[in-house]
């Protein structure tokens, strides 16, 4: 079979306006194309915004086209890092991968490879973070949440994170990994904190403490390769050499025997599994926040939560006030992250996204900016005098934002269309001069204004 022909020269020879028809067909019959294609238009001048309000969208539609519509966000995100975009992007490189991780957690991996579209959110948020370094403290327990609370996926590199950490978030991980590992028997947290003090000891390049790990390791080929390459790279050729010859000379009988896992002992009928009984026969914010009083106090919490939000999650799906009461549970729980997403994935009323987003602001200004905007809209649509003013006072609050997203342009442009499409509502345009923001220069006089 021969190979397609090369289109390419023929479409060239296009205008302008057939290849747009063209490209917006295909577009409608291809839901990544679109989707891909809305992200770049609205991103070209750096509207990070709405590229969060087009994420909203990929994830109220769930399952259905939700792989295929991250991938083109992820697109974006990547095209704008490549271009040295100006605009901080590391707030919505990880919301991608904290949804990503979320739909993981819910739904499992599925036919659209989910999984490899968290594995390249995780790579952009680390370039993200990178080009534009976040608190390194709050960083490096969002690592840990990840890593010791999460699904199992994704598996953070540290490596990739280790210039935005800087020294106070390695500490801080650091810090971590060793009250684990003092405190911790064998299972999963011991595990990650393991795999985390590898990781720390070649971030941090302490050498003698690397090959300690690795040797204490079972015996294998790569684990003694691995050994070679930390040595010889620090220029301790001959201890290299000397460990490569240990290592083809292998010991079997010093190699420990299989030691089988310890029994595990029936779980007791205490407090915990009372507490889990009603959550199960009455799943709530009560029953809920009694179930992590008793498990929390037994060592128990991580394990019970993860069981207790899958349900609460499937709870959510049947309504908005199911979907209110989730994210209210996880603002309770400490965890305003996830439940900004809970109310992004299951469309929580406006009030709970409204009280969210006064909760996240500070820190997550570009998120949040299209949650106030259209708490304006709907101020206006009231049309009243006291609506308005507390529309002038919400414009005011974007303005800051825009600001601190480093997108005052942006806002500029959004306040100009506001004006424009309002423009009769004499009282509006009076209560936003009063606010003290700048008006387009069709509406600054005062017949205009009329």
């Amino acid at each position: 079979m021969s190979p397609p022909s090369d289109l390419r020269p023929y479409l060239r020879t296009l205008d302008a306006e057939t290849l747009a028809d063209l490209l917006h067909a295909q577009a409608e019959r291809d839901p990544e194309l679109r989707h891909s294609l809305e992200l770049r238009a609205a991103t070209q001048s750096g509207d990070v915004s709405e590229a969060h309000r087009l994420l909203d969208t990929a994830v109220s539609d769930g399952n259905v086209e939700y792989t295929a519509k991250v991938g083109a966000v992820l697109d974006t995100l990547r095209r704008m890092l490549d271009a040295g975009s100006r605009a901080d992007l590391a707030p919505l490189a990880r919301r991608t991968v904290d949804d990503i991780s979320a739909m993981y957690e819910q739904a499992g991996d599925h036919p659209g490879d989910l999984g490899d579209r968290l594995d390249r959110a995780v790579e952009i948020y680390a370039r993200a973070c990178t080009a534009r370094p976040p608190d390194p403290e709050k960083l490096a327990d969002w690592i840990l949440e990840v890593e010791f609370d999460g699904p199992g996926r994704p598996v953070i590199d540290l490596a990739e994170f280790a210039t935005a950490l800087g020294e106070p978030g390695l500490r801080r991980i650091k810090s971590t990994v060793d009250d684990v590992l003092a405190a911790s028997g064998p299972g999963h947290r011991r595990d990650v904190a393991e795999r985390l003090q590898e990781q720390l000891a070649e971030v941090l390049g302490d050498v003698d403490g690397l090959v300690a790990i690795l040797s204490a390791k079972p015996p294998r080929v790569d684990v003694s390769l691995k050994i070679v390459r930390v040595l010889r790279a620090a220029g301790r050729h001959s201890e290299a050499i000397a460990h490569a010859a240990r290592a083809l000379t292998p010991h079997k009988h010093l190699q420990p025997p299989h030691q089988p896992p310890p029994p595990q002992e029936p779980e007791a009928d205490d407090d915990v599994s009372r507490r889990r009984k009603e959550f199960d026969e009455r799943p709530g914010r009560e029953t809920y926040t009694a179930l992590r009083e008793a498990a929390t106090d037994a060592g128990k919490w991580p394990v019970q939560r993860r069981a207790a939000l899958a349900r609460l999650r499937e709870l959510a799906a049947d309504g908005v006030e199911r979907a209110d009461e989730l994210a209210r549970v996880l603002i309770e729980d400490g965890r305003p992250d996830e439940a900004w997403r809970a109310c992004v994935r299951f469309e929580a009323s406006p009030q709970v996204r409204l009280d969210l987003a006064e909760l996240r602001s500070a820190e997550h200004p570009a998120e949040t900016i299209p949650v106030f905007r259209a708490a304006v809209d709907e101020l206006i649509e009231r049309k009243d005098p006291q609506s308005y003013q507390e529309a002038a006072r919400r414009l005011k609050l974007l303005r800051t934002l825009h600001k601190r997203a480093g997108t005052p342009d942006e806002f500029t442009a959004y306040v100009g269309t506001l004006v424009e499409t309002h423009k009769r509502k004499t009282r509006l345009i009076t209560e936003i001069r009063a606010a003290r923001i700048a008006l387009p220069k069709a509406v600054t006089s005062p017949r205009a204004a009329r």
